[in-house]
């Protein structure tokens, strides 16, 4: 667990404030996605309020991909940008503090000043995800009913492995999106890898970013063939369309959780967030 210190000197981002990097992770399955949205409880407003709070200040984050209703995450990551004095008030405290005011499916486990380079967007190298669902007759490990999806039919991993090796590497993922205007759907999908651990399948995928409904339409694609309806190159054959395939089905929200997501050394990041502006001026689409 990382907390704020006060005895490394913070670069100042303007006006006398400092960034500060937060680790996020939640359980999505009563909360409306990451976005802020009216009337509705969503990570970013819990988040929000919740820091408000405690700070007594308003705050606003930045994070680095935008969740759908019921997604969950382990490592998700924000950005706001504090007043130095303000930080030195709650070093080694923020964390605990904020604990006690925050809803108990939203938790913030890190906490720290970092560069003022540090974008949580437009830095980030890769996200990482792990979609975990079963084909077990009795459903979900009820400790694990949260975040692993049930599935009826028997699933045969090996094809559905066959299957995302095809999908690996820089491609126009347009038929498993949901076109945002003004956002690529070209897309450099670094790992997509099938296991089964017993009755439970868990798909592990990586990319530089993902568009809007990628994550849950490419599971949804191999289960397809686990099932044996499709045959293991059908998904890949869908990368020559440039819309949404209306035949891919989206897999259930609940068993997608963000992992992890990468960041460059300290002395790239600048870098990193010009060469991603370069290629993505609309918001992250949101995954699932």
């Amino acid at each position: 667990m990382e907390h704020l210190f006060a005895d490394e000197p913070a670069t100042d981002t303007g006006g006398g404030l400092v960034r500060v990097r937060l680790d996020v992770s939640y359980d999505g399955t009563a909360l409306h996605g990451w976005a802020r949205q009216p009337g509705q409880r969503t990570v970013q407003s819990e988040l929000e309020q919740g820091l408000a709070t405690v700070l007594r200040r308003d705050v606003d984050l930045t994070v680095a991909g935008r969740t759908d209703a019921g997604v969950h995450a382990t490592g998700q990551v924000a950005h706001t940008d504090l007043p130095a004095a303000l930080l030195e008030q709650h070093a080694g405290k923020l964390i605990r503090r904020l604990r006690g005011v925050l809803p108990p499916d939203v938790a913030v486990t890190g906490a720290r000043v970092v560069s003022p380079d540090f974008d949580a967007r437009f830095a980030a190298l890769a996200r990482h995800y792990v979609y975990r669902l079963t084909d077990a007759e009795s459903g979900p490990p009820p400790l694990r009913r949260a975040d692993t999806a049930a599935w009826g039919r028997r699933l045969d991993a090996g094809r559905m492995r066959v299957a995302a090796a095809l999908l690996l590497g820089q491609h126009d993922f347009a038929a498993y999106c949901r076109r945002r205007e003004g956002a690529t759907t070209i897309r450099t999908l670094l790992d997509l890898d099938v296991q089964r651990h017993g009755a439970v399948i868990e798909i592990a995928a990586s990319a530089d970013a993902f568009c809007h409904s990628m994550v849950r339409s490419l599971v949804g694609a191999l289960i397809a063939v686990g099932e044996g309806r499709r045959e293991p190159g059908w998904p890949a054959s869908l990368l020559s369309l440039t819309s949404r395939a209306n035949d891919v089905p989206v897999a259930p929200a609940g068993g997608l959780t963000l992992v992890r997501v990468d960041y460059p050394e300290e002395s790239q990041l600048a870098a990193r967030t010009l060469v991603t502006r370069a290629k993505r001026s609309a918001d992250p689409p949101s995954p699932g």
